[in-house]
């Protein structure tokens, strides 16, 4: 897989959602501070990048399904987002309709997506520290959990830090912690919550996206809980896998349906 550095931005709070009553497509409600990966590696860069190097790790033996679904999985991750590919410039439009169905878009690059939470007018360079997998992971968090996609996105829930993580650009950074937590590039799971994890997605192949999902409000709930700020960004990363680690290795849990996080989500 691809380098999936890159450089974060962290988004001050002004105003809630859009403008309704301003047709402007360059207006904006959030102020947006950019950096480098390197300037802002003490707040919002990416955490999972982080790789933890042994060579001495077991790995878990697959059976012919667990092997199928995990290869299948792979073949999505190692998908580029590629802003010239019709079916990738639809799953764009797709999130934009689903988070501001309100708001017509102006275009796949405008200053309006800002609003979302990415670093300028145009996602597609966002998109290298995940892949087209990360934008697919956001459109099956809009189109499935509506209420909680919407809770997050609007920052409606619990008191906000003045200094907000900027939705987005968290959302592709989750995307590319759960690959690294779950082991997924390699042929076999080398840790127990990857060989777990397969269990699950044997039995579900959206086990992934659903992950997702149930990360994102995960990580929130930790950002509430630690009343963090977006310097704060990569402990609440860090303390967010390491409860979903606990809760993926807990005893009696066949179904992710059945993980505490899951509860968090709304429709």
């Amino acid at each position: 897989m691809e380098d999936r550095g890159g450089s974060f931005v962290a988004v001050r709070r002004i105003s809630q959602g859009l403008d309704r009553g301003n047709s402007d497509c360059h207006s904006s409600s959030a102020e947006v501070v950019a950096g480098s990966a390197a300037w802002l590696g003490r707040g919002l860069s990416c955490v999972c990048a982080q790789r933890r190097e042994s060579d001495s790790r077991p790995s878990f033996d697959l059976t012919p399904a667990q092997e199928d679904c995990l290869q299948q999985l792979q073949s999505r991750i190692d998908v580029p987002y590629d802003s010239s590919v019709p079916e990738h410039q639809e799953a764009l439009r797709a999130l934009w309709n689903a988070a501001f169905p309100e708001d017509e878009l102006c275009g796949l690059i405008s200053e309006q997506w800002k609003e979302m939470g990415w670093q300028g007018k145009d996602p597609s360079t966002d998109f290298r520290g995940g892949g087209f997998i990360s934008l697919e992971n956001l459109v099956y968090f809009a189109r499935n959990f509506p209420q909680s996609f919407q809770d997050l996105l609007q920052k409606r829930e619990g008191d906000r830090s003045v200094w907000e993580y900027p939705f987005a650009v968290a959302g592709v950074n989750i995307t590319f912690m759960l690959i690294q937590m779950l082991d997924l590039e390699a042929v076999k799971p080398r840790s127990l919550v990857g060989a777990t994890f397969l269990k699950f997605l044997t039995e579900n192949e959206s086990a992934f996206d659903l992950l997702y999902c149930m990360t994102f409000k995960l990580m929130d709930q930790q950002w509430l809980t630690m009343r963090a700020s977006y310097m704060d960004f990569n402990a609440v990363m860090k303390s967010t896998r390491r409860q979903l680690e606990r809760e993926l290795l807990a005893e009696d849990i066949t179904r992710l349906e059945e993980i505490p996080s899951y509860s968090l989500l709304k429709r």
